[in-house]
C-alpha cells in the first residue's frame, strides 16, 4: 500500500501544484492589469511599476487560499481519470486497492490540503494582505476601507452607548476623521465629538483638534447645546487598534480568531453579528471543502473512458467545483438576509455536495 500511496500522492500533488500555478498566474495577470490604473497616482510618493508588482505579489496568498480547494478537485480528477483511462486503476484494484481503502487514501491526501488551506488562510494571507495595504498606504497616505463611510464600532458603558466612526487609518496607525456619538439610557443623542485625527494609547484615544457638542435635554433643564473645542482631548474607551482595523477590513480577510473576538465584541454591545458569524463559520468549514473535493474526484476512477473522452469528464468535474463555490456564496448571502443559523448556512453547501459525492461513489463503485 505504501507504493500505491506514493504513486497516487505524487501524481496528485504534481497535478494540483500545476493547476494552482496556472490559476495564480492568471489572477496575478488580472490583478496587475487592474493595478496599472493606479501607477503614477501616489499622493505621498510616486507609485511605480515595482510597487505595483510587489502589491500584486502580496495578494497571491489570498488567491491561493481561495483557489486551493478547486485546484485540489481539478488535480485529483485529472489523476484519477487518467489512471482509469490508461487502465492503471484497474490494475491497482486487482492488486488490492478496494473502494474504501481508496477513499481513505484520498481523504488522507485531502486532510493534508485542509491543514495547508487553514494555515494559508489564517496566518499567511492576513499578514500579506496587511502588508499590501501598508505598502499602498505609503504612497496613497491612508489605509483603504471596505465601505464608503469607513468603519463603524459600538461600545456600551453602563446605561450609555457610543457609536464610533473612523474613515481610514494612516500608515503610522493614526485614525483619520474619527467621530464619537454618545447616547443616553433613553436612546437620545447626548453628545458628539468630531476630530481631525486620533491616536490609540493605553486606556483610550487622544483626539486632536477635537470639537465637542453636548446636548443638555434632561428633566428640569433648559434644552441647550454646549460647544467646546480642544487641541487635544482624551476619550476613555476599550476600542483597540485591532478592533478598528477589523471594522475597516472585509470579514473574509480576517483571521478566524479575530473574527471570533470581534463577533463577541459586537454581541456585547448589541450590534448585528449575522454577517460576521457566517464569515466565521465559513472560515471554519472552508478548509474542510478539500475533503469534499477529493471525495467528488474518486468516482472518476471508476468510469470507462475512450481515448478522447477524458477532457469532457474533467470539464464536468470543474463545473461541479465551480457550482460548489457559487452555492457557497449564495448560501452566505441568503443566510444573512433571512437570518439563518450561521453554522448551518456555512456548512450546508459542504454537506450537500458530500452527500452527492458519496451517493455517486456508492452508485458507481459499490453498485456497479
Amino acid at each position: 500500500m505504501r507504493t500505491l500511496r506514493r504513486l497516487i500522492y505524487a501524481d496528485a500533488i504534481k497535478s494540483i501544484a500545476f493547476v494552482t500555478l496556472g490559476f495564480l498566474s492568471l489572477f496575478f495577470f488580472f490583478d496587475f492589469v487592474d493595478e496599472l490604473s493606479s501607477v503614477g497616482k501616489g499622493t505621498v510618493a510616486p507609485y511605480g511599476l515595482p510597487q505595483a508588482l510587489l502589491y500584486v505579489t502580496l495578494l497571491v496568498p489570498s488567491h491561493l487560499y481561495e483557489l486551493l480547494p478547486i485546484a485540489v478537485l481539478i488535480g485529483t480528477i485529472f489523476v484519477m481519470a487518467n489512471l482509469a483511462r490508461s487502465s492503471e486503476y484497474t490494475i491497482l484494484r486487482t492488486s488490492g486497492l478496494g473502494p474504501w481503502r481508496a477513499l481513505r487514501m484520498l481523504l488522507t491526501l485531502g486532510l493534508g490540503f485542509v491543514i495547508l488551506t487553514f494555515a494559508v488562510g489564517d496566518y499567511v494571507a492576513p499578514l500579506s494582505d496587511r502588508a499590501a495595504q501598508l505598502l499602498k498606504s505609503r504612497y496613497q497616505g491612508y489605509l483603504a476601507t471596505a465601505g464608503l463611510t469607513g468603519g463603524w464600532l459600538k461600545e456600551r458603558r453602563g446605561d450609555h452607548s457610543f457609536a464610533v466612526n473612523v474613515v481610514s487609518i494612516d500608515r503610522d496607525g493614526t485614525l483619520k476623521l474619527p467621530r464619537v456619538f454618545e447616547f443616553d439610557e433613553r436612546g437620545f443623542l447626548r453628545s458628539q465629538i468630531a476630530a481631525s485625527t486620533a491616536r490609540i494609547v493605553a486606556g483610550g484615544w487622544v483626539l486632536q483638534d477635537a470639537h465637542k457638542q453636548e446636548f443638555l435635554t434632561g428633566p428640569g433643564q433648559t434644552p441647550k447645546v454646549v460647544n467646546t473645542s480642544q487641541p487635544l482631548m482624551a476619550w476613555q474607551t476599550g476600542l483597540t487598534t485591532d478592533m478598528v482595523a477589523v471594522a475597516l477590513l472585509k470579514p473574509e480577510r480576517m483571521r478566524t480568531v479575530d473574527l471570533f473576538e470581534y463577533t463577541r465584541h459586537l454581541d456585547a454591545n448589541g450590534q448585528a453579528t449575522q454577517r460576521y458569524k457566517i464569515e466565521f463559520w465559513r472560515k471554519v468549514f472552508y478548509p474542510l471543502s478539500c475533503l469534499v473535493m477529493v471525495v467528488l474526484a474518486l468516482p472518476f476512477a471508476y468510469l470507462h473512458f475512450r481515448q478522447s473522452g477524458i477532457a469532457g469528464y474533467v470539464f464536468g468535474g470543474v463545473m461541479i467545483g465551480i457550482s460548489f463555490f457559487l452555492l457557497n456564496n449564495v448560501f452566505g448571502y441568503i443566510g444573512n438576509l433571512r437570518d439563518w443559523w450561521p453554522w448551518a448556512t456555512a456548512a450546508a453547501p459542504g454537506l450537500l455536495y458530500s452527500l452527492m459525492s458519496l451517493g455517486a461513489f456508492g452508485w458507481l463503485v459499490l453498485r456497479r
